[in-house]
């Protein structure tokens, strides 16, 4: 009898504790997906808004300058440059570090739930700082009048409320870019360039056409900006549910101070380095080369900065809450990666942006700025140069920021601010503008070196 073939299927079979864990695991995935599709959408979101404000920022600063120069003389446009300044001055020194500490701990609070007790230290500390710039404002107005400079007098007057006007705008903008409000920063980004040309023009047309009228125009822009952008920073504080209803558990303003007052003291030098580059060709050169390079400056140096400032704008927020409080090592390791691949591409950028305004520096300054000023269009890429290598450093001083250590910068924000100091002097006194260009194109470099080495270093020697 033949033996039968005996065929048996074995069919694995799941149990049901199993399945569970397998599907399970599926929904993770599918949950994974959809949480980066959206992640993604959300990015590209927030990166066109930054990207529509920056472009009408940048536009309308270029129409401005277009505009100035048709009715500014080099001169009047260099008394300009030097008055502003002193807006700089506030902004950087008094204002500046109190502006990045409330920017820097708006996700801190909004993760402790103590947003109200943060605002509250946010107002404290800003009135504080008014008062002392109203207090030194004073005295230095008295001082004009009492020497009978009553042209410098408008004008520092108008500066004055510049300043202070601006500084509040400039600290709503953090908290709404830290809330990532990318549509609201966007509108009054491009709302306060728009506005200055058809304010200057306005004020010009009423004053007559010299630098104090200027300012005022650019003072009552600010005021108008900063009403706006209240307005939508009570709708944001709404939303937020933030109350008064309990004390406050964190000391906000000790921790905001102890963030910010290294911003203060390297401000003083950095203001420094920024002036000295006016101030020591008004020394060296006369007025109209002030306006000169101011133009240059303005067409070279500040449009790339604004372009890689759009980059920081997108992931500043980003890199905040990804540190959160910095103790988590692997939130950090992300931090430093995105940190440092923004970084390289600042730097593809600026190369490209100098290549580029080498071939037509002549003919962007035919189509941007009046005749008088068009004889320093062969400085625009080194100048351009300059602004993108300084804003690569930015990047990776804002990932230091972002862990909480700014005073790891201090040492090289000060050193290469006197080193550009010394260079602006040395470089005015011996070439005139073109030496201030390679001066600031030095301290440029000193300063990317500088930050990269710090960005760099281990953590644990990060510790401060």
């Amino acid at each position: 009898m033949a033996r039968g073939l005996d065929i048996s299927l074995h069919v694995p079979v799941t149990s049901v504790p199993q399945f569970k864990q397998q599907r399970k695991m599926f929904q993770r995935l599918i949950q994974g997906y959809e949480d980066q599709k959206a992640r993604i959408h959300r990015l590209s979101r927030e990166g066109g808004w930054i990207v529509a404000g920056q472009a009408a920022s940048v536009l309308g600063a270029l129409v401005l300058v277009r505009m100035l120069t048709a009715y500014l003389d080099p001169a009047e446009y260099g008394q300009l440059a030097l008055g502003l300044t002193m807006a700089t001055l506030v902004n950087q020194v008094v204002m500046g570090g109190l502006i990045a500490g409330i920017g820097r701990f708006y996700s801190i609070a909004t993760e402790k739930g103590d947003l109200w007790g943060y605002l509250r230290a946010a107002r404290r500390m800003l009135l504080v700082a008014t008062v002392v710039v109203v207090g030194l404002g004073t005295i230095l107005i008295g001082a004009l009048a009492v020497a009978n400079m009553h042209h410098w007098l408008w004008l520092v007057t108008a500066i004055l409320v510049l300043s202070i006007v601006s500084s509040y705008n400039s600290a709503l903008t953090g908290v709404q870019n830290a809330a990532r409000q990318r549509a609201i920063v966007a509108l009054h980004g491009g709302m306060d360039a728009w506005l200055k040309i058809g304010l200057v023009v306005g004020v010009m047309l009423w004053l007559g056409t010299d630098s104090a009228a200027v300012a005022v125009g650019y003072a009552l822009s600010a005021f108008i900006v900063t009403v706006s952008q209240f307005i939508f920073f009570k709708r944001l504080i709404a939303k937020q549910g933030a109350s008064n209803t309990h004390a406050s558990s964190e000391n906000w303003t000790g921790q905001m101070w102890l963030f910010s007052w290294p911003f203060s003291v390297w401000g003083i030098f950095t203001w420094g380095q920024q002036a000295s580059e006016r101030w020591a060709l008004e020394r060296f050169a006369s007025t109209s080369d002030v306006g000169q390079y101011t133009v240059v400056f303005q067409l070279g140096y500040m449009p790339i900065t604004i372009l890689l400032g759009l980059m920081m704008m997108l992931i500043g927020p980003i890199l905040y809450q990804r540190s959160g409080d910095t103790s988590d090592l692997i939130r950090n390791a992300s931090v430093q990666n995105i940190a440092w691949k923004v970084t390289k591409f600042s730097i593809t950028l600026t190369i490209f942006g100098f290549l580029a305004a080498s071939l037509w520096h002549k003919w962007i300054f035919h189509w941007l700025v009046a005749e008088p000023f068009r004889e320093s269009s062969f400085l625009l890429p080194w100048v351009m140069l300059a602004g993108g290598i300084f804003s690569s450093g930015q990047i990776l001083a804002l990932k230091m920021m972002s862990e909480l250590r700014p005073k790891l910068l201090l040492v090289a924000k000060v050193a290469t601010a006197v080193l550009g100091i010394v260079a602006n002097i040395v470089g005015a006194w011996l070439y005139g503008t073109e030496g201030v260009v390679g001066a600031s194109l030095f301290f440029s470099v000193s300063y990317f070196c500088w930050v990269a080495f710090l960005a760099n270093l281990p953590p644990q020697k990060q510790l401060v």
